[in-house]
Parts: structure tokens; C-alpha cells; sequence
């Protein structure tokens, strides 16, 4: 995997964002906030959603799928399930010059998509996955330091030119993200284990809790330990639904190999092994406080060079 933290001086005339809730309007508050965009023109399925992103500042006007022509940029922030039919509705006006990425959490399955929609003109489009989100959703939800310090993987095409992989790369510096290189596969078979896997199994706890006949009492008990392991059950249902479709081959294995944990848990308790227990109780704890020292003294790095030392 490659990075890179340095900001292009790349600038765009025109970007165009179809769907302007958390990930593309906090794309485009970002570029707005850099000053490297002149315009942002906002696509969406409902009038009313883009009205109040061109309100609260986000998008400067309303278009539809002829706007992307002549754009210099084209960000697809919406279910990773709309790829293909938004790209084919953009497929005709899609011309020389004009990049076309996305937002989506899966990309071998938006590759396939991207192949289908656009033919002979795929190598317009790069794929990406930001690696940044917060539960709520909507314009209102759209923050313009989302992407800083993030990582944003790009998993380009063979048939991607050098210079448009650098445009998209340059438009997520300016938001201040931190560019990874990946191929599809190695993409989404990392992400079923440390992002698609745990929503899962927060929604299932949550779930569980709450067709309880007793479900108002036991969240009535429910502190900080259920809140923070449970915090990802608010995302949009819409999205990880999609999401766990798009990539249910390696989520699959990868709840396997979780149910295969929780049944050696399981069997510990059943024969009270509190040696067993401990053991990885102590394995978990250790690789977690690594990686948390692994983030932490990144972000010291991050704050140092920001800071023109």
C-alpha cells in the first residue's frame, strides 16, 4: 500500500457531486473551504435534499445528469446498489477530460458496475473509498474537516491514466485526506473484516436487544460500554444494506471465522476456563492498545508537519 499526505496544487473549475449528504457534502464543503473549486453543481434523487445543501452552502447550484458535461470532476456519493444506473445516466454526457470516481465502502463490485455503465469510456472513471463517517446523515450532517487526517483508498483501474488518478488523489488532499493504493480485491477483502463485519454485528446486537419483551429495561441499564460498541448501529440502513450485499463473499468468511471465535468463547465458558479466557481477553487488549499507539502518534506526526516544523 502506497501514501501520501502532500497537497496537489491541481484546482477545478467545475465539480459535480451526486449525493449531497455526509460523504459528498462534506467533499464539497472541503473543496469550498481549500478555495481550489469555482463551482459545485449538486445531483440528487430528491429536490428538496439538494435545496437545503445549496442553503446550508454546500453546492452553489442544482443540475442534473448533463451537468457533467465539460466538469472536471464527478464524485458518485451515493449507495454503492445506484452505481450503475447513475453512471449510465451519466454515460452520455460524459466527455474527453472529465474524471468520474465514487465514494462507496465496496469497490470490486463497483468496478463491475462501472465496466457495465460506461464501455469504452471506463477509464474516466477511478475508483475510491474515503475511510471517515459519522452516524448521522443528510446535508445537515456535512462537515468540511470530515476527511483531515483520513485515509482515502484509491483502487485505480489498469486502464486509468496516470494524470487523472493524480486529479482525483489532489481533490481529497485539498480536503486534507491521506491517499492509499489498493487493488479492488485486497480492498474489500481488508474492509469485510475491520469495518463491514463489526456494523454487522453491532446492528445484530442492537436487534437482538431490542425484540426483547423486556428491550425498555435492559436499555434502560445499557452505559457507556453498549453505547460505544454499538455507535455504528446508527448509520444508514440503506447503505449498509447495500454494502453487506455488495461484499457478502468475503463478509461471509469473515463472520465464519467470527462464529468459529464466539463458539471457542462459548465452549470456554461452558467448561469455566478462566486461563483460556484471559488468554485472549490479554491478546485483545495488547493488539488494541498497539494500534491505538500506531494512530495516536501518527496524528502527532500529522499535527508536527501541519505545524511548518
Amino acid at each position: 500500500m502506497q501514501s501520501s499526505s502532500s497537497t496537489s496544487s491541481l484546482s477545478f473549475n467545475r465539480i459535480v457531486v451526486c449525493g449531497v449528504g455526509l460523504i459528498g457534502g462534506s467533499f464539497a464543503l472541503a473543496l469550498k473551504q481549500a478555495g481550489v473549486v469555482k463551482q459545485i453543481v449538486g445531483l440528487g434523487r430528491r429536490r428538496e435534499t439538494l435545496q437545503r445543501a445549496q442553503s446550508l452552502g454546500i453546492i452553489d447550484t442544482m443540475g442534473d445528469a448533463s451537468a457533467v458535461a465539460g466538469a472536471d470532476l464527478v464524485l458518485i456519493a451515493a449507495p454503492v446498489a445506484q452505481t450503475e444506473a447513475l453512471l449510465r445516466e451519466l454515460a452520455p454526457y460524459l466527455q474527453v477530460g472529465t474524471v468520474v470516481t465514487d465514494a462507496g465502502s465496496t469497490k470490486s463490485d463497483v468496478v463491475q458496475a462501472a465496466r457495465a455503465a460506461l464501455g469504452d469510456k471506463i477509464a474516466q472513471f477511478v475508483p475510491g473509498h474515503p475511510i471517515a463517517g459519522r452516524e448521522q446523515n443528510g446535508p445537515e450532517a456535512a462537515l468540511a474537516d470530515l476527511y483531515r487526517g483520513k485515509k482515502v483508498v484509491i483502487t485505480a483501474l489498469p486502464e486509468n491514466n496516470p494524470n487523472d488518478i493524480a486529479k482525483v488523489a489532489s481533490a481529497w488532499q485539498h480536503c486534507g485526506a491521506l491517499i492509499h493504493h489498493l487493488s479492488a480485491e485486497e480492498h474489500d477483502a481488508i474492509f469485510a473484516a475491520v469495518s463491514h463485519l463489526p456494523h454487522m454485528l453491532a446492528y445484530a446486537l442492537v436487534s437482538d436487544i431490542a425484540s426483547r419483551d423486556n428491550a425498555d429495561r435492559l436499555f434502560q441499564y445499557a452505559a457507556s460500554g453498549f453505547r460505544d460498541f454499538t455507535r455504528i448501529a446508527g448509520s444508514s440502513p440503506e447503505m449498509w444494506r447495500d454494502i453487506s450485499l455488495a461484499n457478502r463473499h468475503a463478509l461471509l468468511a469473515e463472520l465464519d471465522a467470527y462464529t468459529a471465535q464466539l463458539a471457542s468463547l462459548r465452549a470456554m465458558l461452558i467448561n469455566a476456563d478462566g486461563a483460556g479466557l484471559e488468554q485472549i481477553y490479554a491478546r485483545a487488549q495488547s493488539a488494541r492498545q498497539a494500534w491505538i499507539a500506531t494512530i495516536e502518534a501518527a496524528e502527532q506526526a500529522r499535527a508536527h508537519d501541519q505545524g511548518g516544523d
